[in-house]
């Protein structure tokens, strides 16, 4: 009786979450771009030291240190695993002169000691995990600390009306599908219980492949708290985006935003 052949593993299970993820919502090359010409156009000059808050790969510390031999960077995140992942797949691909300016810290963003630098950033709403006034003031007034004299703080938030409903969108990436869900929201609290999955080709899907609680943070409530930490000229930076509303990576200050159903900004925070 002839064997079967053995049934091939579906493409959900063969699919690493991490590099999904980054696929999906990162992109660390225009990321760090932003960060120096900002920068640069705030102080006159290049920066040199980067801290990556809330870093999990940490793909954008890795990015950072490959852009220039002046470069120096620091990861920090709570979560061993990922970092792990991160150390193994990220720092440890850098040539060794690259991975010699980078460090990987596991612990509390807002504990972690590390020297001063002139950029901190927190992107990817990572710090939206904390959703009380008290906690996110107590994050800001630790990154105003850690900063060098002339530092500044990157950090991104997301609106519009679509922002404070309950959804499933998708987004055809060719080798997969990526789903953004927001499962839970309470007008009361702001908070927000938001999934990532993932769907293929093949039929095979991952779901809840990572899941968030957060509180949906507004503007001028990140910007008061800013000040009250004691950044100056907490700014936001919106993309230029082509005719078909897909941003191009040109990044502009502004004032105003057009109350439209979903938007995407950078906010910049002086020491």
């Amino acid at each position: 009786m002839a064997k079967r052949k053995p049934k091939s593993k579906s493409m959900a299970a063969t699919a690493d979450l991490h590099e999904l993820y980054e696929d999906s919502v990162q992109n660390v090359t225009e990321q760090c771009q932003f960060v120096e010409n900002v920068f640069e156009e705030i102080r006159g000059r290049s920066p040199s030291g980067l801290r990556e808050d809330f870093c999990g790969t940490a793909s954008a510390a890795a990015e950072w240190v490959g852009r220039s031999n002046s470069h120096h960077a620091f990861g920090v995140d709570i979560d061993l695993d990922v970092l792990q992942w991160g150390r193994k797949n990220r720092v440890g691909a850098l040539p060794k002169s690259q991975r010699r300016r980078i460090s990987l810290i596991c612990g509390d963003v807002r504990h972690i000691e590390t020297p001063p630098v002139d950029v901190i950033c927190a992107f990817n709403f990572s710090y939206w995990i904390f959703r009380k006034r008290a906690k996110l003031r107590e994050y800001f007034e630790a990154v105003y600390r850690r900063l060098g004299p002339q530092g500044v703080f990157f950090l991104d938030a997301y609106g519009g009306h679509a922002a404070f409903q309950e959804l499933e969108e998708e987004m055809d990436l060719g080798d997969f599908t990526y789903v953004w869900e927001q499962a839970k929201y309470n007008p009361v609290t702001g908070h927000m219980k938001t999934h990532i999955h993932f769907e293929f080709p093949d039929g095979s899907r991952i779901r809840k492949a990572f899941t968030y609680k957060w509180r949906l943070w507004t503007l001028p409530e990140l910007r008061e708290l800013l000040l009250e930490a004691g950044f100056r000229n907490p700014t936001i930076h919106s993309e230029f985006t082509n005719d078909d509303g897909d941003g191009i990576g040109l990044w502009f200050p502004v004032t105003h935003l057009p109350a439209s159903r979903a938007w995407i900004i950078n906010i910049t925070a002086e020491k």
